[in-house]
């Protein structure tokens, strides 16, 4: 139990150092590569090439294990299919960061830097996964698209 949170912790705090270092949590510079017609910033571009990479490389690897690297079974995304929902959400996110400059994990790492419009951003996607949650449990629409795992057979 200790690995496994020394772990989450030392990921978590990496995790946010390369999104503070990266710019990732200054809306401003997100908002500057979003901005492809006007005073475009391609910076961010570089990030996210390289976080695809590193998580291609994650992926196919983990793909080949069957337990994590703290002997933890190893759950990976069992759907691939592109549906509604997925759609829906992800035009959601997008919209979401296109207006504000925040997506979720650079919001959570401005709010504890302190900054006011992380604190807004966080309490309405705080109130909106509530609203998912309780629309689920009155649908009962079945597995959550991301949500959906399998143990890896290897």
């Amino acid at each position: 139990m200790h690995r496994t949170l020394i772990s989450a912790f030392v990921t978590g705090l990496l995790f946010g150092i390369g999104l503070l270092v990266s710019g990732m949590a200054n809306p401003e510079k997100v908002l500057g590569f979003l901005d492809l017609f006007g005073n475009w910033d391609p910076s961010l571009a570089f990030v996210m090439g390289g976080a695809i990479a590193v998580g291609l490389v994650a992926f196919r690897l983990a793909g080949q294990r069957r337990q994590s690297l703290l002997g933890e079974p190893l759950r990976l995304p069992a759907r691939r299919d592109i549906d509604t929902r997925l759609m829906l959400g992800s035009l959601g996110f997008g919209v979401g960061w296109g207006l504000v400059g925040f997506c979720p994990g650079p919001a959570l790492v401005a709010l504890g830097a302190g900054e006011l419009k992380a604190v807004l951003f966080v309490a309405a996607m705080v109130v909106g996964m509530g609203l998912f949650e309780l629309l689920e449990r009155r649908g009962g629409s079945g597995a959550i698209a991301t949500g959906a795992t399998h143990k890896v057979d290897n």
